[in-house]
């Protein structure tokens, strides 16, 4: 008798000779596991391109720059708020829930300004856990079941997620390349008045826009705002307005907020970040500005789940508010000053990009670079076809070249696809000493050798 038989034969042995009520045990154990399944709401949300890639590229002599975590250090009198903050007992307990006083008047005074209105710290402002916390406060608290939510493609991954979980439709209309012209910016990606205008129906709820853009990097224009605004003001419909990159706006280009528009206050939710302002995304600190009677409804979300948000850290961001505050408009401002230094980190990587034969799409503002990888023509059938040609194409580069990106298809649905698998999206917000600058030769090496000049 051979080994395997004689496993087999103890496996029958243990099965037939067990107690019925062990069998039963059994089967009512498989029953229970089964009945308790994953919610509804969640069904097919599962998928996370960051938990594909970010775990993939995690080996140290893989450069990375893909996921869009600074390794520029943040001012110092950022992390010196923070410790002060910490070193006061009183900082080390739970603030006001909607955010803490200090931060809330410091936003006020900074937005007050932008906005060329006063905006009230305590009625007109919520502070949240990032960005993320914003977006799913704003859907939580103002779309309801069986409404539509406009979208722009392609737009940060958790969107239509949070569109979903709220209950609502995700209508997906994607930014297009100017017809007979080549992309060579992101400005040259454009909405298409008659196909934006045609998604609007009496199920509309919301638009979402992000400006600048993630990952194209496009800053949209007053006259493609208005365009925006003449429609949501025509259907009724709320605008909410990403606008967490709103600082990092490169020369010639300028950020314009939707709700300083005619008519857009009142109907408009804008997002902003700490994280991307400060260069701390570890932070997770966010806001959502607005009108009063919307804002009341964000906060309901707030209280009833996460209540508020860790108080030396609002306090830190308060302090370095207010500081800039007194700077703006003076080089020194970290507001302006830190889009002047990614500038030249963005036109050397897209040099590097470009003698390697891939095409990037410069962008306007942010600190991603989109880069259409069609002139390498590399051959990756023999991947398979379950999934899309960019996500060969990074996990191809991350095995063969050492070198991690992320997949624009991760941005978009499903009808897009086919438009955008020849992108992939990099990051240059990097520093003396880390992956990008550190690594140039090698990415120059790696990209002309590896991949063949142009």
């Amino acid at each position: 008798m051979s080994f395997t038989q004689l496993v087999l034969n103890v496996v029958r042995f243990t099965w037939y000779s067990s107690p019925t009520s062990c069998r039963r045990f059994c089967t009512s154990q498989s029953v229970m596991v089964s009945r308790h399944t994953h919610s509804k709401r969640i069904e097919g949300l599962d998928k996370n391109v960051w938990v594909a890639f970010t775990s993939v590229a995690a080996d140290p002599s893989i450069i990375n720059l893909g996921q869009g975590c600074p390794d520029i250090p943040p001012p110092s009198y950022v992390k010196e708020a923070l410790a002060k903050a910490a070193s006061v007992d009183r900082m080390n307990q739970y603030t006001r829930g909607f955010g803490h006083p200090s931060l809330v008047k410091a936003l006020s005074q900074v937005y007050g300004t932008v906005y060329g209105r006063q905006v009230d710290p305590l009625k007109e402002i919520l502070v949240t856990v990032g960005g993320y916390g914003s977006l799913f406060s704003t859907l939580q608290g103002l779309v309801d079941e069986g409404d539509e939510v406009i979208i722009v493609e392609p737009f940060f991954d958790c969107y239509v997620p949070m569109v979903r979980l709220a209950g609502a439709k995700p209508v997906l209309i994607p930014l297009r390349p100017k017809s007979g012209k080549k992309t060579v910016s992101s400005a040259d990606w454009c909405l298409d008045p008659d196909e934006l205008s045609a998604k609007f129906s009496s199920k509309t709820k919301a638009i979402i826009i992000n400006t600048p853009n993630n990952p194209i990097g496009k800053v949209f224009t007053r006259d493609e705002l208005q365009m925006i605004a003449d429609l949501c003001i025509k259907h009724d419909t709320l605008c909410f307005s990403d606008e967490v990159y709103e600082w990092l706006v490169y020369k010639g280009h300028h950020h314009v907020k939707i709700a300083t528009l005619p008519g857009m206050w009142d109907r408009t939710i804008t997002i902003g970040s700490a994280g991307k302002t400060f260069s701390v995304t570890g932070w997770k600190l966010g806001w959502s500005i607005g009108p009063e009677h919307l804002i009341k409804h964000l906060q309901t979300v707030m209280q009833n789940t996460l209540y508020t948000c860790p108080t030396p850290l609002q306090e830190a961001v308060a302090q370095a508010l207010l500081l800039n505050y007194k700077l703006m408009g003076q080089p020194e401002c970290y507001f302006s000053s830190l889009a002047e230094e990614l500038e030249g980190k963005r036109d050397r990587l897209a040099a590097i990009l470009q003698e390697a034969g891939m095409t990037p799409v410069i962008p306007e503002g942010g600190y991603f670079m989109l880069v259409d990888v069609t002139p390498l023509n590399q051959d990756l059938s023999h991947m398979g076809e379950d999934e899309a040609y960019d996500y060969k194409f990074v996990r191809w580069m991350i095995k063969e070249k050492k070198l991690a990106a992320i997949p624009v298809t991760a941005f978009v649905g499903e009808e897009s696809k086919e438009q955008f698998e020849k992108y992939i999206r990099f990051c240059f917000i990097k520093t003396a000493g880390s992956s990008l600058v550190l690594h140039m030769p090698t990415i120059h090496t790696q990209c002309c050798q590896l991949f063949g000049p142009a």
